[in-house]
């Protein structure tokens, strides 16, 4: 994956990078210079979140979620976001 420094020195994190680790707007970054590299990690771990899933039975888009966490309107609208 490639990326370009703007004249303002902003770049964008390509969105294959954004969806491994589940980045969203607002996420705050940790930047590291090592050697030669710059290292930039999320400041908190990415917490799982309900996506879209197509049911087996129906074929129809639901939300699926890990058993602890519940669905807001907001994270139906975030995997929507993302949903292709």
């Amino acid at each position: 994956m490639r990326t370009k420094l703007s004249t303002k020195g902003q770049i964008v994190l390509p969105k294959q990078a954004r969806a491994r680790l589940q980045l969203r707007p607002g996420t705050t970054l940790v930047c590291k210079v090592e050697g030669d590299s710059i290292v930039l990690t999320p400041e908190h771990p990415a917490a799982e979140r309900p996506k879209l899933v197509r049911d087996a039975k129906t074929g129809l888009m639901v939300t699926q979620s890990p058993a602890h966490v519940s669905v807001s309107s907001d994270d139906v609208r975030s995997a929507l976001a993302d949903f292709p």
